[in-house]
This record gives C-alpha cells, structure tokens and sequence, in this order.
C-alpha cells in the first residue's frame, strides 16, 4: 500500500511536451522509490525479529524504516507493539498516534490507537479511535467488542449496546463478548438479560470468578437474594476473598439469616481486617442483636460500635455510618 500510495503520488509526468529536461525529477523519483522499498524491506526485517523475540534489534530495524521512509505506517504500528508488550504504554500511544494520523484509511492503525487509549482508560478519546476504526471496517469483531465495552467505561452503556450486541452476532461462540454484552445489560438494567449473557459466555470461558461476580450482582439487582448467595459460594469455593465473603454476608443479610450473615462479615475481616464493608456489616449485625435485645445486650452495642470506630479510621467519607455511630455511639 506504501509503495502503491508513493507511487501515485510521483510526478511520474513532469514534461509539457516539447522534449523538456525531466532528468532531476526522475532522479528525485527514483530516489524515493529506493527508499520506500529499503524502508519496507527494514520492515519485513522487523517483524521477523519481533517474531523471534529479538525485541531491540526489531525496534532497531522499525526506526531504520522510519528514518528512510517517514510515512511508513507499519513501522510506527511495529514500534508501538513493542512498548505495549513491555508496558510503556505513554510510549506505544505516542507510535500509534503517529501511525494513525498519517493513515486515516488504516483499520490496523485506528484500532491499535484506539485499544491502547482503552488500556490507559482515556475511554472517550478511544471511543472515537475506534469510531474512526469502524468507518474503515464495520463489521470488525474485536473492534466492536471492545468500543462497546469502552462505552460503558465512560459512563454511556446505552450506546454501547448497539455494538456489544453486534460483536456477538459477529462471532456467537465468543466468551468474552457475551461477558462484554452483559455488561452491557446490567449497566442499562436489564439484568434478566445480563445473568443470560454471562452464562453463554461461560460456555466458552467457564464459570470464572469474573463471571460468577456478575451474576451475583445482577441476581442481587433483581432482588433474587438466595441466588445470588449460592452463587457467590460457588465464587467463594473457586476464589475466596474478602469482598467475596463481604457480598455472601450481604445477601444472607437480606433473606434474615443473619447468624450467616455475622459469621461471613468475620470470615471477610480475617481475609482483610481493613475491608471497611465488611465491618460495616459486622455493626449492623450487632446493632441488631443489641435493638432484638430490647436495648439490653451491652456486649453487642459495643462490638457495633467499636466496628463503625474501625471503619470510620479507615474511611471517613460514610455519612450512613457517622449517623448510626452519632445515634448509638
């Protein structure tokens, strides 16, 4: 495409007739012809190196590319793949920038800038990076899979949906844009349909931790409490942590088991004594017991209180808990 796009752009025809002297112009001409062609052939050299591994010498031979031809987009796209790989990220976005604002018809080049600004959660600059992307290929899988996700990042799952749904028309058997279709679905609140998404993109991925969370979400969204605590200890017997056993303890919490609800809100503390949910659920289980009680169980009032005081040292910021604390405290 380089050397065709050269090629066009050469005043191949530079005479008027007449037999003028168009010797310099063809030289000019020749000379650019070279250095397309060295540019692509450090190119080549390039992504064969970057194939093996060999990552310096790779970016060695792209900037060589670059050096001789400064329009040569795959070079730009080649360097950005290396900093991505190795994580600098500010470095592979400045390639692909490049890449993309000297090929406004490059899919590859819109969608590798598009996909780095989603990784460095410049959601909206990479909403129109992948807008431009689509304009090139529509019927992109990856590319619609992921805007679709990345609205939802920017806080507009509504117009995310449209693509979300399209990428798994694209590809039905694709975990993980069910995954991202579900999400989709339960940021709209339509969480019937989110629980569906997820559980077809267990069919590819399994029933991961990813997906289990969801579902115990979207399940505890429709209210539907005992299924959601099933499925969070299925998610606990897989991972186990302390947010985990926080959500059981919430969910036990709202079906009125609430000596299950007190054990799982400890059982999170042991994972990690600073996970402040988890003690805002231990003091509204004692702040229970205490008001069950008739106000007479002293012992409950004080581990209530000293679990909103421990909260509270870890994050100031919860009105709900200064109030109860000022109230009982």
């Amino acid at each position: 495409m380089l050397l065709a796009a050269s090629l066009l752009g050469a005043p191949l025809l530079t005479g008027c007739g007449g037999g003028g002297d168009d010797g310099p112009s063809r030289s000019r001409d020749r000379v650019d012809l070279e250095s397309v062609l060295a540019a692509d052939d450090a190119t080549q050299r390039a992504k064969l190196l970057l194939a093996s591994g060999r990552l310096r010498e790779a970016l060695s031979e792209f900037e060589r590319a670059i050096d001789l031809n400064p329009m040569a987009i795959d070079a730009h796209i080649g360097i950005g793949d290396i900093y991505k790989g190795e994580g600098d990220l500010p470095r592979a976005e400045t390639a692909y920038r490049r890449a993309a604002n000297l090929g406004p018809s490059s899919f590859q080049a819109q969608y590798a800038h598009a996909l780095v600004l989603q990784i460095m959660e410049r959601y909206a600059e990479a909403v129109r990076a992948y807008q431009r992307a689509l304009q090139i290929n529509p019927r992109d899988f990856k590319a619609n899979m992921n805007i679709g996700l990345a609205f939802v990042q920017l806080g507009r799952p509504e117009q995310g949906l449209p693509y979300a749904e399209r990428a798994t028309r694209l590809n039905p058997d694709s975990g993980p844009a069910h995954h991202n279709l579900g999400v989709c679905y339960a940021s709209v609140g339509r969480h019937a349909e989110a629980i569906e998404s997820y559980r077809r993109a267990s069919e590819d991925l399994g029933l991961v931790p990813q997906l289990l969370l969801a579902i115990a979400d979207s399940q505890a969204a429709l209210e539907d409490h005992r299924a959601a605590a099933g499925t969070l200890q299925r998610l606990i017997n897989v991972e186990p942590s302390a947010d985990a056993w926080r959500r059981l303890g919430a969910a036990h919490f709202r079906v009125r088991e609430y000596s299950a609800s007190l054990r799982a809100f400890n059982t999170a503390l042991d994972f990690d004594p600073t996970h402040y949910p988890a003690l805002n659920g231990v003091a509204v289980c004692r702040l229970n017991d205490y008001l069950w009680s008739d106000k007479t169980d002293l012992n409950a009032l004080e581990a209530a209180v000293d679990a909103m005081r421990k909260s509270l040292r870890i994050k100031r910021d919860q009105p709900r808990i200064v109030e109860l604390l000022t109230r009982f405290g």
